[in-house]
């Protein structure tokens, strides 16, 4: 993961081979026209969300949904009147409406800024880049000040629409977990304070020490469980501070904030880590390596992100010429790309179809594979465990026709294709678990390592064959998020046994 430099205001590199939505485009430059006309804002944006959506670029859907709710209010603004020609400027009066030309500005910026990211094809940006989602929250203050209540977190857009494994808090002795706490809070004070003063090297030692004790908390309370949130919360917290000089260390102190109230929950009992806050830790994970990419010193943190339904393309580490170099011949190649190979369209989305034919070949690949796990699966006699091999094998091809969707603008096959991999993933850890259980007494209410419903599976399976189909025939891609959500259903239905059950402590 390395984050690079670069002059234009977002943060990933731009996918030249990536789908276009050009009814989407017009929609956005008449909405930009109509504002600067004091005309209906409403009708292009409406367009604009309903476009972006049909073609599966869901988090540009949501932000122009906001778009359209913030509407009336940009277009309220005041809007200073030039005085005629010889004629002074009007004083102000008291009865004056207030300066509100600052969510007029803010609109302006966002709607410039969605349609120019809308250029890059990166669909992975277009939900994660923190660019984007600062317009997106600045309008969704403005329009809290009239709607309280209203509130916009990044896991939102970074998430929308996927599906989340379970992530479990595993039963430890009570003393063990009250050191740990203690261990943590004293760790956590001087970090807060070392980040607030003043940047020196004692004070940056100070708080780099006190980062590294909390990190070994983390360590100590985690367990050989896939899904165990302190496993999770050490690959969140080892990243955030990676990122401290491109991002700040605002995140990272939140974060680790909120992780010392979950380890009091956990002294307590609690056995399942929120799942807002079990969102919250993959967003700030996936985030960098969304728009950065993953080398090969990241395999772990990749596998780890695989187990909970996300992927992302290994960087070819590059020096900060050669990147700016790709950002500035990016629209040359897209322009010529669009020359030399017919474009397909597809509903809404307009692809290259070179890019479109060797999606194709991936796809066709990858459900071969899909198709030969989901008739074992299904075949298999009830009482016998699934093969963990065999499961992680079908998860990776779910997640290479994910990979080639995104990569394409297939948003809808990407969000399905993606679902699909974490419930093989589930499936294949679920079987583990199974297995680490066999001839041992199972803990007092300990449940059976199930994984999600072999029917559900065999059903997205073949909504996402259905789909490919359509695509090979250029129809447009029909709306997956109901076997989407149908799915994630079954994924957290059967989470309850994915990790090994915690022996009694007083065997310990």
């Amino acid at each position: 993961m390395t984050p690079h430099s670069s002059s234009a205001p977002f943060e990933a590199l731009p996918n030249p081979r990536g789908g276009h939505v050009p009814f989407a485009h017009a929609a956005l430059a008449q909405a930009g026209q109509a504002l600067d006309e004091q005309r209906d804002v409403a009708r292009p944006l409406r367009q604009a969300a309903r476009t972006l959506r049909d073609a599966g670029w869901l988090a540009a859907a949501r932000f122009a949904d906001t778009l359209l709710l913030a509407s009336p209010l940009a277009l309220a603004a005041s809007v200073p009147t030039p005085p005629p020609p010889g004629m002074p400027p009007r004083p102000a009066l008291d009865h004056d409406a207030p300066d509100d030309s600052r969510i007029r500005e803010a609109f302006r910026h966002a709607l410039t800024d969605l349609a120019a990211a809308l250029e890059r094809h990166n669909l992975r940006e277009l939900a994660c880049s923190p660019t984007l989602y600062a317009h997106q929250r600045t309008l969704v203050e403005a329009l809290a000040e009239h709607a309280p209540g209203v509130s916009l977190a990044y896991e939102d857009v970074a998430l929308h629409g996927r599906p989340i494994a379970v992530a479990t808090l595993h039963a430890q002795p009570t003393q063990r977990l009250a050191q740990a706490r203690a261990r943590f809070e004293a760790a956590l004070l001087p970090a807060l304070k070392a980040r607030q003063s003043s940047d020196n090297g004692a004070a940056d030692t100070l708080a780099q020490a006190a980062f590294g004790e909390m990190d070994a908390c983390f360590a100590d309370l985690a367990s050989d469980d896939p899904y165990d949130f302190w496993r999770l919360a050490a690959a969140c917290a080892r990243v955030l501070r990676r990122g401290i000089p491109f991002w700040g260390d605002q995140d990272l102190r939140r974060f680790y904030a909120r992780c010392n109230l979950l380890i009091g929950e956990h002294a307590h009992g609690l056995r399942v880590a929120p799942q807002s806050f079990v969102r919250t830790s993959l967003a700030l994970l996936w985030r960098d390596y969304a728009l950065f990419g993953a080398a090969a010193e990241d395999a772990a943190d990749v596998e780890l992100l695989h187990d909970y339904g996300l992927t992302v393309d290994w960087h070819v580490a590059g020096t900060q010429d050669s990147e700016a170099l790709w950002e500035a011949e990016s629209a040359k190649a897209d322009a010529l790309a669009t020359r030399v190979a017919p474009m397909r369209d597809l509903g809404a989305l307009v692809v290259n179809g070179n890019a479109y034919e060797d999606f194709l070949q991936t796809a066709d690949a990858a459900m071969l594979a899909l198709g030969t796990q989901a008739r074992a699966l299904s075949l298999r006699p009830a009482d016998a465990p699934p093969d963990p091999a065999e499961a992680l094998v079908a998860a990776e091809a779910a997640y290479r026709i994910g990979a080639a969707a995104w990569a394409l603008g297939l948003g809808h096959v990407g969000l399905l294709a993606d679902a699909l991999g974490l419930a093989w993933r589930c499936t294949a850890h679920a079987a583990v678990a199974g297995g680490k259980r066999v001839g041992a007494t199972p803990a007092h209410g300990a449940k059976p390592a199930i994984g999600p419903d072999a029917d559900a599976i065999d059903q997205a399976n073949e909504a996402l064959r259905a789909m490919l189909h359509k695509i090979a025939a250029g129809v447009a891609q029909p709306d997956a998020s109901a076997t989407v959500r149908a799915l994630g259903a079954a994924i957290g239905g059967g989470a309850g046994g994915l990790g090994t059950p915690a022996a009694p402590l007083a065997a310990r």
